[in-house]
């Protein structure tokens, strides 16, 4: 990045639910460390550089220990004979007031970064700030915005969320991979402008590829309706336009802002208890039968295990060439908040069974000691109760007043009837406000079946186009039993123990027929496992998308391992693996993979 072409900051997200837990851990060992110790290897090649161009870095690295991080960053600067000020925000910690946590931290905003930067830092440190605010905040300090300017943090926080996830904007884990170079992509850009538009893109040279569909797909990635939340501002998902500028260059557009909400989200993990696993290989014939037989031979060890889950992957093949082809996987997981009831003593009797059980007993590891699991949850907090400190770099400690709020917004009610197309790319705001979202209620009719679908084998193979209650109905014409992937792009992904599914197409056309058929009960048949669970859909039809989240799919979150897919990355690729009736005129080609360019390797 720092090489590749001009840039003024640069920035870098190291936290996630699960790393907290990990800098938790760390912090147990060495009270001194809580902080990503990787940051400070990148910077001692590249913190010389970053200055000599006048590049301002800004990272939430600082995990637990802001303020240790800040100190290890001067003492490398020292070291390297590097004229670097540093600074550092914080004031997140919670786990004082949270009883068992092995952390807890609040959201911050960017207002802390702001300060420092406002005070001269070269380089920024944080705990605990939204991921967005490590661009919003910088965004603010270069022009100069004041707490209440919301349209323009909106549209900064936007693009914060766009460059979160690194090479995600830029072809990586995009649904339509086939279409571009995806094997080295370059990391994304913004180019911020004084109103909060923004466009993305990426240094010159660097692969991957910027377009509608990659920004739309990191645009859906994670979030949980239309209103995105916000220490500084909540933005309005909903009014988000894009527009393609060439090649690499997508321009993001009227994104309108609104006060953030009177409270900020605390995260929480804390240590759950003990897991371990064994995972059987079963080869061959009456596959069904032989997982019957060592889920039998094992019930009497499991007596008193909290929890045990047992899971048969089918990954066997009929007439397979080929021993792995031939298997299918066994995989039980046991949780216990005893070590030694889940704990070697337990999975050396699985294994004790191999002379004694199914033919062709094998497993995939040896036995293994228990271990420790987290948990995830998350609180709210009073904004004004945390106090929010940059610590600038003469040491000044400068206290920073929470954002002027107003009260939770109810949802957006999802606007009846047929779905209009979108605005033009590009096109001015709609006075009106163009405005769809569902609230949670809306769309929740529980596990069984909804009014205004009929009981026929129809609901259970396919034609599923009526959205109830709207008098909706799909485009008319043939059709063909396709996998819904062949239309629509998917992306998603975790919140603690929810899960989300942002669904999208390219074409005004294709937009009408996705929000008329895909609806939450459709949804819930394509995807069964989402079926004892909360399910709502929040249509974004600037972004031809829909949202879906799944409250409680993921158990206590990524640490806990509570599912085959413990962050939902895949839950998107699977659905777009369903097959349903789709209009034939709407398909896209085949397309096959991009050709490598002259002269590369493998």
């Amino acid at each position: 990045m720092l090489t590749g072409g001009p840039l003024d900051v640069v920035t870098g997200d190291y936290l996630a639910e699960l790393t907290m837990l990990i800098l938790g851990r760390d912090r147990l060992k060495n009270p001194d460390l809580g902080y990503a110790k990787t940051f400070l290897r990148q910077l001692e090649e590249g913190l010389g550089l970053a200055h000599d161009r006048g590049v301002r870095i800004v990272a939430n690295a600082g995990g637990l220990n802001p303020a240790g991080l800040a100190d290890a960053v001067r003492a490398l600067a020292a070291k390297a004979g590097v004229p670097v000020s540093v600074a550092h925000v914080e004031g997140d910690d919670r786990a004082p007031g949270e009883d068992g946590a092995l952390t807890a931290n609040a959201y911050l905003g960017g207002a802390g970064i702001t300060a420092c930067l406002r005070a001269g830092a070269d380089v920024v440190v944080t705990g605990r700030v939204t991921d967005a605010a490590l661009v919003s905040g910088p965004a603010a300090w270069w022009f100069d915005w004041a707490p209440d300017d919301h349209d323009r943090l909106a549209g900064a926080v936007v693009a914060g969320h766009v460059l979160e996830c690194g090479t995600q904007a830029t072809g990586g884990n995009y649904a339509f991979f086939t279409a571009h170079d995806v094997r080295r992509p370059g990391f994304p850009l913004a180019e911020i402008s004084a109103d909060g538009s923004s466009v993305i893109t990426k240094h010159p040279g660097t692969g991957g590829a910027v377009t509608a569909g990659t920004v739309t797909a990191q645009l859906l990635y994670e979030t949980q309706g239309v209103r995105y939340l916000g220490p500084d501002v909540t933005a309005r998902l909903d009014t988000v336009r894009l527009t393609d500028e060439g090649a690499d260059r997508v321009r993001i557009t009227g994104v309108q802002g609104e006060p953030p909400p009177p409270t900020l989200k605390v995260g929480v993990t804390r240590i759950g208890g003990w897991r371990n696993e064994v995972v059987f290989v079963l080869t061959g014939l009456d596959i069904e039968a032989k997982a019957a037989l060592v889920r039998a031979q094992l019930a009497e060890a499991l007596e008193g295990v909290a929890t045990a889950d047992w899971t048969l992957s089918r990954t066997d093949h009929e007439d397979a060439a080929t021993q792995e082809t031939a298997s299918a996987l066994l995989r039980l997981v046991v949780r216990d908040p005893s070590p030694d009831r889940v704990g070697r003593a337990l999975t050396s009797t699985a294994i004790e069974l191999a002379l004694g059980s199914y033919p062709g007993f094998h497993v995939t590891a040896p036995p293994g000691p228990a271990q420790p699991y987290g948990v995830f949850t998350s609180t709210l907090t009073p904004a004004d109760s945390v106090p929010h400190t940059a610590v600038l770099p003469d040491g000044t400690r400068l206290p920073l007043p929470a954002a002027r709020s107003l009260s939770p917004t109810p949802p957006l009610p999802e606007t009846v009837g047929s779905a209009p197309s979108p605005p033009p790319r590009g096109s001015a705001p709609d006075p009106a406000g163009g405005v769809f979202s569902a609230p949670p209620a809306f769309e929740e009719r529980g596990p069984g079946r909804s009014p205004g679908l009929s009981a026929s084998p129809a609901f259970e193979a396919r034609g599923l186009g009526r959205s109830p209650g709207s008098g909706d109905e799909p485009p008319a014409g043939p059709t063909t039993c396709a996998p819904l992937g062949t239309l629509a792009g998917a992306r998603s992904g975790d919140k603690g123990g929810d899960a989300n599914v942002g669904v999208w197409v390219e074409s005004d056309e294709a937009w009408e027929w996705l929000h008329a058929t895909l609806t939450t009960e459709l949804f819930r048949h394509l995807l069964p496992e989402t079926r004892p669970h909360a399910v709502h859909r929040h249509p974004l039809p600037n972004l031809r998308a829909l949202n879906f989240t799944i409250t409680g799919i993921l158990g206590e979150g990524v640490a806990s391992g509570h599912r085959f897919d413990p962050q939902a990355k895949a839950l998107g690729e699977w659905l777009r693996a369903r097959h349903l009736d789709i209009p034939t005129r709407l398909l896209r080609p085949a397309q096959g993979p991009v050709p490598a360019p002259e002269g590369t390797g493998p």
